[in-house]
């Protein structure tokens, strides 16, 4: 594809992006064996707040060299966690852009403490900035953004130091709202003895296809919303795109690192006629389209949803997929 220098054309369409990006999840949009180790693991993160006097709900705030300021990550419990002395698999739950730790429980319905109550599973929240895309950016104005780093480096092993889960690849799943199901996708297959469940909720799924109507959209997108709001002008590819970051991280070109996962995916089939949820469901329909051709070519089972509405999560199929998860998941 060349450099991918974007046209005053396709960078005045991106733009879109920027706004759209902060909204890839505000559209609709704390148990342990021993209490949680204040001083950290020794892994780069040092707690600076902490809150668990709710029953199900904990709350942690941590420093961590990855990022510039102290990221927090929520950890819900099964309602027996106290009680059952067991072990339990591990959801690793992913917010959209402009969102944040507390995403999933401000949602309809109840959010996710309603729909997880009774439900054997362990859910883990933590942020990933308001347009970080899961990344280790190429470059940064503001200091270090390095979620990707932050998330699968630091806080999967704290977890499994300090709550009675499974440290191995059936005790995992990742899944994601928007942007969040973008880095569902990413972190499923590059780090692939880490998740057997990957699933996205309106989550785009290819970097290099057309989106929105601009080839390569998707890569466009997270370099003009990151510029403007989490790297201060730096950008998650560059620019000039570094092709080998776009090709790690980018699900239809790693389709065999699929293989022998379950993988649970939504997108919307007529976005609402606001210019935001235009742009963010089409995308993410024409890309999960994509995805799932390279899929079934390769013989790779996956279950996919396409249904009425735009860019937002779907309580009914968010259950669904909740349950999916459990039975794929080692038991607790």
């Amino acid at each position: 594809m060349g450099e991918n220098r974007p046209t005053r054309r396709s960078v005045l369409k991106a733009v879109g992006g920027v706004s759209a990006a902060m909204a890839l999840g505000g559209g609709s949009v704390l148990a342990s064996a021993t209490a949680a180790s204040a001083a950290g693991d020794g892994r780069g993160l040092r707690i600076v707040e902490r809150g668990e006097a709710d029953p199900r709900m904990w709350y942690y705030r941590f420093q961590t060299p990855a990022i510039g300021w102290n990221p927090a990550v929520n950890v819900l419990l099964p309602d027996d966690y106290h009680t059952s002395g067991r072990r339990y698999p591990v959801l690793y739950l992913l917010h959209g852009g402009n969102g944040d730790f507390i995403e999933f429980d401000r949602l309809p319905e109840g959010g996710i403490r309603a729909w997880t109550a009774g439900k054997p599973l362990i859910v883990v929240m933590p942020d990933g900035g308001k347009a970080g895309w899961y990344s280790n950016p190429v470059s940064s104005n503001v200091g270090p953004r390095n979620w990707e780093h932050f998330h699968i480096e630091q806080l999967i092993p704290w977890i499994d130091d300090n709550f009675r889960t499974y440290a191995e690849y059936d005790g995992r799943a990742v899944s994601g709202f928007s942007m969040g199901g973008f880095g569902a996708w990413k972190y499923a297959a590059k780090y692939w003895g880490h998740f057997a469940s990957v699933s996205a909720h309106s989550g785009p799924a290819s970097l290099r296809g057309v989106a929105g109507g601009l080839p390569g959209g998707v890569v466009h997108w997270a370099n003009l919303s990151s510029a403007a709001v989490e790297l201060g002008g730096g950008t998650i590819y560059g620019v000039p795109w570094d092709q080998n970051r776009v090709s790690m991280d980018n699900p239809c070109e790693r389709v065999e690192s699929y293989r022998n996962k379950r993988i649970f995916m939504v997108s919307g089939t007529s976005p609402l006629p606001t210019f935001w949820d235009r742009f963010n469901e089409t995308a993410v329909l024409d890309t999960q389209r994509e995805f799932r051709g390279f899929l079934g070519r390769a013989g790779i089972p996956h279950e996919w949803h396409e249904v009425d509405g735009g860019h937002w999560v779907r309580p009914d199929l968010f259950r669904q997929d909740l349950d999916g998860i459990i039975d794929r998941l080692r038991k607790a």
